[in-house]
Parts: structure tokens; C-alpha cells; sequence
């Protein structure tokens, strides 16, 4: 059965393909009727959710992959970034971003307080033998 309500990417862990999550979440909320300045927020919140990935969570290693999931309900939009890496692990299940945010390396702590004021909801899940997640979730409004 097809999900038309899902889009999967696999990303070589190199910087520039971010790109093309960005592009893919425009194109997806756009045809979802989002509003243009929601849609910029969310291809900023997902290039930075990715770049993370490569480069923290993937630590650069060439042969790894940056998953990204995309979802859709009648009023928000949902995206999954998935990476190898073992997460935030000084904040384990810490729902305080902004304690995250204010007590890790501000060129890291950036581009989690962009991702926070961006989007509605975030999330910062470690998966066990799976790596890490980043879940965002953003609204219509």
C-alpha cells in the first residue's frame, strides 16, 4: 500500500545534501498549502537538523547515511532526521532545550536554538542500537 502522506530520503553524509531535504520540504508543504514564510522556517529547521547529522552525529564518516522521514496530518507537518550518532547524551531524556542549548558549544548550540524557535515542537531522541532522531513538527498557523 502506498502512503502518499510520507516522504523518505537517504542522504550521502556530505554537506550540500542537505539541499535536497530542503527542497523536498518545500515542494511537499507548498503542495500542502503552507504558507511561504512556514515553509522558509521549515527548510531551515531541516538543513540544520541534517547538518547536524553529518557532522555530529555521523562524526563525518563518508560511508554513513542521514535519514530523513516526512509526514503530514490536515494542520502540521512532521520531519524525522536520523542519524548513527549517539545524540545528546550529557541531556539524556532532558525535555530543556534551553538548558541543552545554553550549556553546549555555542557553533552547536546555534543551530539547536534556530531549530527551537522555528518550529512548534522538537524532540531529541536516542534509538538504542538505531542512533538518533531529531523530530520536528510545524504548523500551518
Amino acid at each position: 500500500m502506498i502512503n502518499e502522506k510520507t516522504v523518505e530520503l537517504s542522504l550521502p553524509n556530505v554537506v550540500g545534501y542537505e539541499r535536497i531535504a530542503m527542497g523536498c520540504s518545500e515542494t511537499f508543504a507548498k503542495n500542502l498549502g503552507f504558507k511561504r514564510e512556514r515553509i522558509e522556517d521549515l527548510k531551515t529547521a531541516v538543513a540544520e537538523a541534517c547538518l547536524n547529522a553529518m557532522k555530529h552525529g555521523n562524526k563525518g564518516q563518508m560511508d554513513a547515511r542521514v535519514i530523513v522521514v516526512m509526514n503530514h496530518d490536515e494542520d502540521s507537518f512532521q520531519v524525522e532526521v536520523w542519524d548513527k550518532g549517539e545524540g545528546i547524551v550529557q541531556f539524556p531524556n532532558d525535555p530543556d532545550i534551553d538548558k541543552i542549548i545554553n550549556e553546549i558549544d555555542p557553533m552547536v548550540g546555534f543551530g539547536l536554538f534556530l531549530i527551537k524557535n522555528l518550529v512548534d515542537n522538537v524532540e531529541f531522541n536516542k534509538i538504542d542500537s538505531q542512533g538518533h532522531v531529531v523530530k520536528m513538527v510545524i504548523k500551518k498557523k
